[in-house]
């Protein structure tokens, strides 16, 4: 987790910065800014503390290991349905959400119902048909 607590300390000490210079240039008369510049730099700050607090409390991985080797990751990630269709349908039911905030509600409604259907297709594909258990 070296690698992350370092990638989010670098945004914050980033976006803190950008906030000081933003404010100077502005004569801190536009505070929307700046205030969400510091809220993003809180907010990177954030993500690492709990990273490096997370960090304390577990082992050592093995991609933080200096002597590691590919080998010590391998292992069970968790199973996926490489020829499952679902995640197509759900993204597009999400676009139809989006898409219904510009053109009108009902697009949006529309979006909704095939998104249900979509996820409720995904969440039980293990349970029907050629991959049922």
């Amino acid at each position: 987790m070296k690698s992350e607590i370092q990638l989010f300390s670098v945004i914050g000490v980033f976006f803190a910065a950008v906030a000081v210079g933003y404010g100077i240039v502005t004569d801190w008369v536009e505070p929307v800014g700046w205030v969400a510049l510091f809220l993003s730099a809180g907010l990177g700050f954030m993500i690492a503390f709990f990273l490096w607090n997370t960090a304390r409390k577990l082992p050592l991985r093995p991609d933080d290991d200096e002597d590691g080797e590919i080998e010590q990751a391998e292992g069970p990630y968790g199973t996926f349905a490489p020829y499952s269709w679902w995640p197509l349908w759900l993204s597009l039911a999400g676009s139809l959400v989006f898409l219904g905030v510009a053109v009108g509600l009902w697009v949006s409604a529309l979006g909704t119902l095939v998104g249900v259907w979509a996820l409720c297709g995904w969440v039980f594909e293990y349970y029907k048909g050629e991959h049922a258990h």
